[in-house]
């Protein structure tokens, strides 16, 4: 069964020919800390040549700490991340794992952390008194 997924307002669809994605971590780079809007992001690497994506997107570039060009792939309706696209490892694509189909994202297991050298010092603490919505 192949990944799918939607930005927020369903313009933009994706589908990854995979079963599941080559790595699900936790990203907490300070770029998709600000992308993202969180203290991290989780995502979804898939190989670039599985994965089609339909509607109407845009691409910001800036530099990522190898020097080369990382591709940031958004909705220009919603603004929704879609994915990021590194230059430094052009075989590969990192979906970002929010924007999976419910039935398929509440299934994945992340196994691993990167760039923890940006990790938020709070994120490693569990909190005493989480709420399962908004408090009222």
């Amino acid at each position: 069964m192949p990944l799918t997924g939607h930005c927020l307002c369903k313009a933009v669809t994706y589908s990854a020919d995979v079963d599941e994605p080559a790595i699900t971590a936790y990203d907490h780079c300070d770029d998709c800390q600000r992308q993202s809007g969180s203290t991290y992001s989780l995502v979804a690497v898939v190989p670039k040549a599985k994965l089609a994506i339909n509607g109407p997107t845009k691409t910001w570039s800036g530099k990522g700490s190898s020097g080369h060009a990382v591709h940031r792939v958004f909705c220009s309706e919603c603004g929704s991340p879609i994915a990021h696209d590194p230059d430094a490892a052009p075989e590969i694509i990192a979906l970002k794992a929010g924007t999976l189909d419910w039935e398929i994202k509440k299934t994945l297991k992340p196994t691993t952390e990167i760039w923890t050298v940006s990790k938020l010092p709070f994120c490693q603490e569990q909190l005493a008194h989480p709420f399962e919505h908004m408090p009222q």
